[in-house]
């Protein structure tokens, strides 16, 4: 799956208008991500980066970006960096996250996620902590996460 997900990134996106497109791919593949509309900026193994702008429908009662969309996008970012950066023998899913809110986010917001920790293929499962960094337009940090993610080997099939 990770050399799929970065094959098609590194194909897509030479094509005009080649990041709202993989970015399309992505929320057909899970689609409760469209509900943020999430446009990826870069990807690569132990990196990704995406915007979310800032719309009436990811906005709080306070005329902010909503906290949970923020979530979203931590956990897209997050995921999609892990997918591409793990040994195809290996597996991931979310077990957890942590959050701090830092500062009211207006504007569109950039989701940067790393992992925290060397990314290994094991014969046993871990925990790979990864980063999300949000940022505003003014480069100001609104929303940081860590990820628990899961790895472990794919089963085997006979």
């Amino acid at each position: 799956m990770s050399t799929d997900v970065l094959s098609l990134y590194k194909k897509m996106t030479r094509w005009p208008a080649g990041h709202w497109l993989f970015s399309r791919a992505i929320c057909w593949n899970a689609p409760y991500f469209a509900s943020i509309s999430p446009r990826f900026e870069s990807l690569e193994p132990g990196r990704c980066s995406a915007t979310m702008r800032h719309r009436r429908k990811i906005t709080n009662h306070l005329g902010t970006v909503h906290a949970i969309a923020m979530c979203n996008l931590a956990e897209l970012t997050g995921g999609v960096m892990t997918d591409v950066s793990i040994p195809r023998s290996m597996r991931w899913i979310p077990v957890g996250m942590s959050v701090e809110y830092l500062k009211k986010a207006v504007g569109s917001v950039r989701a940067v996620a790393t992992p925290a920790a060397p990314i290994v293929e094991s014969d046993s499962a871990y925990d790979l902590p990864v980063d999300v960094v949000v940022t505003d337009p003014a480069g100001d940090t609104v929303f940081r996460a860590r990820i628990a993610m899961r790895v472990s080997p794919k089963p085997k099939r006979g």
